[in-house]
């Protein structure tokens, strides 16, 4: 059995997640910064994690993802299976069809069980462990940088209006019609 690349992000782009989420919510162009992972391919990876209520959207200015629950409750195994990446050592895919019509190879029962404790290994692992583990390493979790403000320290002065001609030929009318 081998963790494909989605596996393994989708985990890292949790815990960073995770780490953060106090501060408000986290955009996905910063866990791509911060984890080198492709926007694009994070976009899709949150798509299946919403879809399986791993992680919540808000839209707009300050947007980004939170945890859709508290991650206590989320395990290593929910996000490996939320982003559909199979834990199945058999070579049949769990079908039982290893030889073909022949049915199961001499080793399924092996692959099954190996299966079988990878997804208990996996579910006694939650995301909670993960961070804490994380700050335990050192961590540095930057606190959020301070929103920019829309309205400016500096008074807004108006221009004073004058009500005199703006050019030369507005000026000789002007002297004209006196």
């Amino acid at each position: 059995m081998r963790l494909t690349t989605k596996g393994r992000f989708a985990v890292t782009a949790m815990i960073d997640l995770a780490l953060r989420q106090n501060n408000g919510p986290v955009t996905l162009a910063a866990i791509s910064q911060r984890q080198h992972i492709s926007l694009s391919y994070l976009e899709q990876l949150f798509g299946k994690l919403r879809r399986n209520e791993l992680v919540e959207s808000t839209r707009g200015p300050g947007g980004g993802y939170t945890l859709a629950r508290r991650p206590e409750e989320i395990t290593v195994a929910d996000i490996i299976l939320s982003v559909d990446e199979p834990i199945d050592a058999t070579q049949c895919g769990g079908k039982e069809n290893c030889l073909g019509d022949s049915g199961r190879c001499m080793t399924h029962e092996l692959w099954s069980a190996l299966n079988q404790r990878m997804v208990e290994f996996l579910d006694s692992v939650t995301l909670q462990k993960l961070v804490d583990d994380q700050l335990a390493k050192g961590v540095e979790v930057e606190a959020k940088p301070a929103a920019r403000r829309a309205i400016s320290t500096t008074p807004v002065v108006k221009p004073i209006r004058v009500n005199a001609p703006n050019s030369v030929f507005a000026l000789g009318n002007a002297f004209a019609k006196s």
